[in-house]
């Protein structure tokens, strides 16, 4: 008789008039590793919300290893054995990685016995972790944070391990060591249950998938059995084409060209050294680099929201370094960002969706009042086009899953009209028919001759997407190629360093020999010839 970790029947819950989850039976065995898969708002992350604690159903029973209980708080789920590691981590990032994990877990006491760091190293050695418990969560990279949480819930002695995208922030190594470790504890026996968007990982890591559609189940799969294509259409309720278009645009000069320019993160290191490039009018200019090589100070500085401490930014002849976003508009630049940091940077989490439109062009207001009517507009065109899920334009937009607010932010990105684009993984989180609307309205951005920066993590989809990608390591420039001649693996030497294309030669490679058809010039061309030369190498002439 198969053994059960988790038996879930009838498992109905509402919010108001919407229902997050209609009757849904689920099943983890014991041992095993289940992808939980849905469009984002299909209602996973709230049917994993009941068996953290943070959510009681409203109907339907629950059983853990055989024997029903009742969930009434996050405390009785820690007591059954399950640990939820969430989507955005629940740390405190002035604490060290062992404070965060005692929190409500010892007993105070005047002397803190060092055999707890021991703890904490056991475990972490046992699957593979490298952490160290003594350094504080201000100072690690997202990988780190990550590692914290899953150990912090192994120390609480969970056995039913629930992770929430978990790689959505990880680079292809990460995910591979990621993996790794979710095997080891697979074979200790632990029951894992992992959410998440990308295909390509649920094949690789799943024993079992199970598909919710728009808050009801549809059914669970073995994963040896099924492929891509399949689950996307169980997923979506049709067939969907995953094919990346890249469409052909008729070259155009630089709008923007980007000359030694040299940037400080916030410790007051630097984070982009003297890197030069352009971005082209109906160009898709891809940024390929591991978490931490300074594409997110790029971002902020081309959109002038970090100070940059050295070279220029030329649009038409003039230099707009130093100039505030409302001056870089006056200057002929229609500039939209889109950052890695949704609620905390790019939108107003407590505002609804249709404040949160209007405060991309509230001051072009003409009179003393705002036109809620026109922003309402808006929100409700967003809404339709990319599919948010949401009661209303007037619903804040916290209490969006997290998908959904991935949508709203390039929806009101985008309607502003922009001539440049600046994007840091705008499909982080998404589902993959969101995600292919996305790469669609970028698309069609291109043809209207919008120059794009496309910061992304999926190296496959910038292959696919980007007209050319440029690959940093260590805020450093390692060479600017043309995508559709490129290779992955190329990219992933070059963004650890071990590729560098501005050198005459990289580790023993010429670089005008081997690679001379795939390089371009992260300078902009000078003359005609030289323009025309790199426009006969592009994608407009794909083989």
């Amino acid at each position: 008789m198969e053994q059960y970790a988790i038996q879930m029947k009838g498992i109905t819950k509402t919010f108001g008039s919407v229902v997050a989850n209609s009757n849904i039976n689920l099943t983890l065995k014991q041992g095993e590793i289940l992808a939980l898969l849905g469009e984002n708002g299909s209602g996973k992350t709230t049917l994993m919300n009941m068996l953290s604690g943070i959510y009681k159903p409203d109907s339907g029973s629950i059983s853990i290893f055989g024997k029903e209980v009742s969930i009434n708080s996050p405390e009785d789920s820690k007591k059954l054995g399950i640990g939820m590691v969430h989507q955005h981590f629940k740390l405190v990032d002035v604490f060290s990685a062992a404070d965060n994990i005692w929190m409500g877990k010892e007993k105070p006491g005047l002397v803190l016995k060092k055999s707890r760091y021991a703890r904490i190293r056991e475990i972490a050695s046992k699957f593979g972790f490298d952490l160290d418990p003594e350094k504080k969560v201000y100072n690690m990279a997202v990988s780190e944070k990550q590692t914290l949480e899953i150990i912090k819930v192994l120390y609480y002695g969970a056995k039913i391990i629930i992770l929430d995208e978990p790689t959505a922030v990880l680079t292809v190594q990460e995910i591979k060591k990621l993996f790794d470790v979710l095997r080891k504890m697979k074979q200790e026996g632990h029951s894992i249950i992992i959410i998440t968007h990308k295909l390509n990982e649920v094949m690789e890591i799943s024993d079992r998938v199970a598909i919710l559609r728009k808050g009801e189940y549809i059914t669970t799969v073995e994963t040896s059995k099924t492929n891509e294509n399949a689950l996307t259409e169980q997923m979506v309720g049709r067939k969907v084409d995953l094919n990346i278009d890249r469409p052909t645009v008729d070259k155009t000069s630089p709008l923007l060209e980007v000359r030694d320019l040299s940037i400080l993160n916030d410790e007051g290191s630097v984070a982009i050294d003297k890197v030069n490039f352009y971005i082209r009018g109906g160009e898709i200019l891809g940024v390929a680099g591991i978490a931490g090589c300074g594409q997110k100070e790029l971002c902020e500085a081309i959109a002038g929201l970090r100070p940059i401490q050295s070279g220029q930014m030329i649009h038409k002849g003039d230099n707009i370094v130093g100039l505030s976003p409302k001056a870089i508009t006056e200057k002929g630049i229609s500039m939209s960002f889109i950052p890695e940091d949704r609620l905390g940077m790019g939108l107003a989490p407590s505002m609804s969706i249709t404040d949160n439109m209007l405060l991309k062009n509230y001051r072009d207001a003409k009179g003393p009042f705002i036109d809620r009517k026109r922003g309402r507009a808006e929100a409700e065109q967003v809404i339709k086009s990319l599919e948010v899920v949401t009661p209303s334009t007037e619903t804040p937009v916290r209490r969006l899953s997290g998908g959904n607010v991935q949508k709203v932010l390039p929806g009101r990105e985008i309607k502003s009209g922009p001539n440049v684009i600046i994007t840091a993984y705008p499909v982080r989180g998404l589902d993959i028919n969101s995600s292919y609307t996305i790469y669609d309205i970028l698309n069609k951005q291109k043809l209207n001759g919008v120059g794009i920066l496309f910061v992304g993590e999926d190296l496959d989809v910038m292959l696919s997407l980007c007209d050319k990608i440029m690959v940093l390591c260590h805020g450093k420039l390692m060479g600017v190629v043309h995508a559709h001649k490129a290779t992955k693996e190329m990219l992933g030497l070059m963004m650890t360093g071990s590729l560098d294309l501005t050198k005459e030669k990289s580790h023993g490679i010429a670089k005008d020999t081997l690679f001379k058809d795939v390089l371009v010039s992260a300078d902009a061309p000078e003359t005609a010839a030289q323009a025309e030369e790199e426009i006969s190498n592009s994608g407009d002439k794909e083989e």
